[in-house]
């Protein structure tokens, strides 16, 4: 049970900007980081649904309450992910061959294609949360847990990139983390779809929305790393906005 207490707070420090209240690296916790991710969504997600709350009790004006809405995954993370999508955003949209792809992919310096999705990607999001007033918040709450479980899902089960920090990741007993995760995946998108409407779907689309991300940069940069699963969850995460804020 300790090794377990260790590995999600190795995994609050590594993925959250919040300050983490235990400061421990254990190498024997490590194995169980992926597992954990669910649960740093949880804390996402509490923090995106509270902030929807209170945005709505102060009666905040609506572009203020979009950006707010809009930003609020991200400054929770510390724009970790968004790095991550604006470097496959790079690489994939230079259409170059993929030994120069993968280059890029690890290029530190910002491009064009980078900033352009970026830009498109904060439009999108913040004109989804301008579209309506008051949001679902279980579901809401519920989206950054159903990517972060198909994020660790993803990064056990699919080959890593020869250059990616998941190369040296240690495989015991991954069928046991990949029961786990899916199990966790199928938990944040089944007790939203209770309410039998269309924003109980969105944890589903955030899923399924991760998915195809993860599948196309997987397929254009022949692997999986960290920068492809921060691209993949931040659509996935667009995703169960769309269908969140659309079907009301």
């Amino acid at each position: 049970m300790k090794s377990w207490i260790y590995g999600f707070f190795m995994t609050w420090g590594m993925f959250l900007v919040i300050p983490c209240p235990v400061r421990r690296w254990d190498e024997n916790a490590r194995g169980k980081m992926m597992v954990c991710l669910p649960f740093i969504g949880a804390v996402v997600g509490g923090l995106w649904a509270l902030a929807a709350w209170g945005l709505g009790y102060l009666s905040c004006p609506g572009p203020v309450r979009a950006l707010v809405l809009a930003a609020v995954p991200w400054l929770a993370t510390g724009f970790l992910h968004l790095d991550g999508y604006m470097d496959v955003c790079d690489a994939v949209l230079s259409r170059r061959d993929l030994a120069t792809r993968q280059k890029i992919l690890k290029d530190s310096h910002c491009g064009a294609f980078a900033v352009i999705s970026l830009g498109l990607l904060f439009m999108a999001q913040w004109s989804l949360f301008l579209s309506v007033g008051p949001v679902a918040l279980m579901p809401l709450a519920m989206i950054p847990v159903a990517t972060r479980a198909c994020a660790g899902l993803a990064v056990v089960s699919l080959r890593p990139m020869g250059t990616s920090q998941y190369a040296n990741l240690d495989r015991r007993g991954r069928a046991g983390r990949q029961a786990a995760l899916l199990a966790l995946a199928l938990l944040a998108v089944g007790l939203p779809l209770i309410r039998l409407d269309g924003p109980g779907c969105a944890p589903l689309a955030a899923a399924a929305g991760y998915g195809l991300a993860a599948w196309y940069g997987f397929r254009q940069l022949d692997g999986m790393s960290g920068d492809i699963s921060g691209f993949a969850l931040t659509l996935g995460e667009l995703a169960g906005v769309a269908v969140l804020t659309l079907t009301r």
